[in-house]
């Protein structure tokens, strides 16, 4: 029995245009995020979605909102799929992180599950929420097709996840786009990656 997972990051939120990192700082997604949100909908009313699971912060609330409407499918909050807990980098800029940690910095970008961030989460306790949360997912909605609405870094890990490697690629991942969709299909205990950052649905003037 195929279970399909349409996972979601959430359109553009508030400190992507500013440029700063968001974990579990909980802003909202700009207009040009809602915008993104109506096309992804539209593009996802065909996908027969059957649950919509949705990270507790707003940016993540407010894109599955679009889906549920389009879909009347409503949205179950799952703390699991929450993003990273970027604990003292919360809000600060990336120029800033740079500076203030570069060390720390240089190990997130390039051996990440190394890294801890600052009064957070590690990578690799991160890594382990999330996964457990999917594995959750799995076995409670087998057999139909799950959105998951989450974030950036959750999604990247979890390539790492279906693909039976470890977080040290986590670099070579292809980088999550705003509004963007993945579908991995899970059928005889494998993962089969069909679509990875996908956002054919949006025109170019609400990309990125």
């Amino acid at each position: 029995m195929r279970t399909r997972l349409i996972l979601i990051r959430h359109a553009q939120a508030e400190g992507n245009i500013r440029g700063e990192f968001h974990g579990w700082t909980d802003g909202n997604i700009t207009q040009k995020g809602h915008l993104q949100s109506k096309c992804l909908a539209q593009r996802l009313k065909d996908f027969d979605i059957d649950v919509i699971y949705s990270s507790p912060l707003k940016r993540a609330i407010q894109t599955a909102q679009y889906i549920s409407e389009e879909t009347n499918v409503p949205i179950t909050i799952s703390e699991g799929i929450k993003e990273i807990n970027g604990g003292d980098w919360d809000g600060i800029t990336w120029d800033e992180l740079k500076k203030r940690w570069p060390e720390d910095f240089e190990i997130w970008s390039n051996t990440p599950h190394l890294h801890r961030m600052p009064n957070g989460e590690s990578m690799m306790e991160f890594f382990d929420r999330i996964v457990n949360e999917i594995e959750f997912i799995l076995k409670k909605d087998c057999g139909k097709n799950i959105c998951i609405v989450t974030h950036g870094i959750a999604i990247r890990a979890l390539m790492n996840y279906f693909r039976n490697v470890g977080l040290e690629v986590e670099p070579e991942i292809k980088w999550i786009g705003n509004a963007s969709i993945s579908v991995i299909d899970y059928e005889d205990n494998k993962f089969n990656i069909v679509l990875e950052s996908d956002y054919s649905h949006l025109s170019e003037e609400l990309l990125w």
